[in-house]
Order: structure tokens, then sequence, then C-alpha cells
């Protein structure tokens, strides 16, 4: 396999700065773009195709781990992280994320593949037409339950789709713990971090022998691209963090949208 071609490196640090951009401007990971990026750069490298896809979301989620922590620490300095809320939110998605990488482990890759670009189509289109109405913001402190029960969902779709799960963790921490826009960016931001670790220790001890031969991995995880991508990301994420109270977010929402339907398109036809 060879990844160090003048295109793949370039067409490979575009789109890792603008996946960390992102998951620093809007807390989401970064994973619905780095996903497409590894599909596609895998394929070109010439990976088995049975193993393309896991590979793609284990290697994904290892990026993701020092994204989020470059943009969590970001949030942290605006005051945008409450860490006892994170503290039950990422034991939730710690044991939700085991439970997601370990369910994807056992599908085929083709339905992952598929599944992975209905969701992108679902989440661009919720993006681009679904604005809910949302409750005030609570004053009370949101319950235990409540934080372990989003952190769970949030790290169960993060792990079973290899992206960071804010797209889901977000939304909830507005309307069912009610938290103002920028702590539930900045916690999700936080918890990304542990859901992202714990699925990618699960995606490397599920592909331990099914990818013993590919160079640079271990099991589902390619450290080799990890390594490239994973500085680009946490550099622009902070970007992506420093711009978040200065731009217009429902423009970037928008435009961001468009590109999650059309990478959805092309992924599952």
């Amino acid at each position: 396999m060879d990844f160090f071609t003048l295109p793949l490196l370039t067409l490979t640090g575009i789109f890792s700065v603008l996946a960390g951009f992102l998951a620093g401007l809007l807390g989401i990971g970064g994973g619905v773009i780095l996903v497409p990026l590894f599909l596609w750069l895998f394929h070109i490298a010439g990976m088995p195709e049975h193993l393309i896809v896991h590979t793609a979301f284990g290697t994904s989620l290892c990026v993701i781990v020092p994204t989020a922590i470059s943009s969590a620490l970001g949030h942290r300095l605006h005051g945008n992280v409450v860490w006892h809320q994170v503290f039950y939110l990422a034991g939730g998605a710690a044991l939700g994320a085991l439970f997601g990488s370990s369910l994807a482990a056992l599908l085929p890759g083709a339905i992952l593949h598929k599944a992975f670009g209905c969701m992108e189509i679902l989440v661009g289109l919720k993006l681009l037409f679904y604005h809910p109405y949302l409750p005030p913001e609570h004053q009370v402190p949101p319950r235990k339950s409540s934080l372990l029960m989003v952190g769970s969902t949030g790290g169960l779709f993060s792990a079973f789709f290899g992206v960071g799960g804010g797209v889901i963790s977000v939304p909830l921490m507005l309307i069912v713990l009610r938290l103002p826009i920028h702590l539930a960016v900045g916690n999700s931001s936080a918890v990304i971090v542990i859901s992202a670790l714990a699925g990618t220790l699960s995606y490397m001890f599920h592909g331990m022998h099914e990818a013993a031969g590919i160079p640079f991995s271990i099991g589902y995880v390619n450290l080799l691209v990890a390594a490239v991508v994973a500085p680009l990301t946490i550099v622009s994420a902070r970007l992506g963090v420093r711009l978040a109270t200065s731009i217009s977010q429902d423009k970037m929402i928008r435009v961001f949208a468009v590109l999650l339907i059309l990478l959805g398109l092309k992924l599952t036809f």
C-alpha cells in the first residue's frame, strides 16, 4: 500500500484541515469528513476490500482523540466545559462506545458502508431543514441519570460509525439537558475524547487477527495514516474554536449540511 503519492497527500491534507476546523467550530469530532476520506484513501492505496470500512472507522476514531483534546482545551479556555457534567457524560460514552464498536465489528463492511452513507444524508437533512423549538436553558444542573443516558447514546453512535458523535450529543444536550449552546459544544468536545478512545481500543482489539498483515496497523487502526492526519486536525481544530464565537454558524452549518448530503449520496449509491 502506498500512501505517499503527491495527489494523495495533498487531498488528505486538505480534508484533514477541514475535518479539524469543523470539529472545533461545531463540536462534532470531524469523523463525518474523515471516514469518507479514509474509505477513498484505503481503496486507492490497495487495502483489501473486506478491511477498508472497519479500518476507516477505527482510524477515524484514533485521529479524533487528539483532535477532540485540542478542541476541548480550547473550549475550556473560554469557560465552556463543565467538568463534573463531563465526568458522567464520559462514563456513559465509554460504555456506549464499547458496545457500538463491538456491534460494528460483527457486521460486513458493505452494510456499514451504506449505513454510514444513509447516516450522513439524514444528518445533513436534519442540519439543513430541522430547526426545532429549543426549551429554555435549565438553571438546575442536569440529573446524573440524564447525563449518563446522553453520554451513552452519543458514545454508541460515535463508535458504530467511526465519528465523534457530536452530531447526536450536542442536540441531546440542548433538548434533553437544556444546556446553553456554548456549554453543549464544549462538553461534547470533552466527551468525544473518551468515546473516541474507547472506540479506538475496541477496533484495535476486534481487528487484531483480521488485519494482522496490514503494514503500520494495529487491528482496524492504521497508525501511519493517523500520524499524518492528526497534527493537521489538531491545529485546525483550534482555529475552529477561535472562530466559533465570531463567525455566522448558521451559514457554516448550511454549507456543512449540503456537503454531508453529497458525501452520503456518493457513499450510498
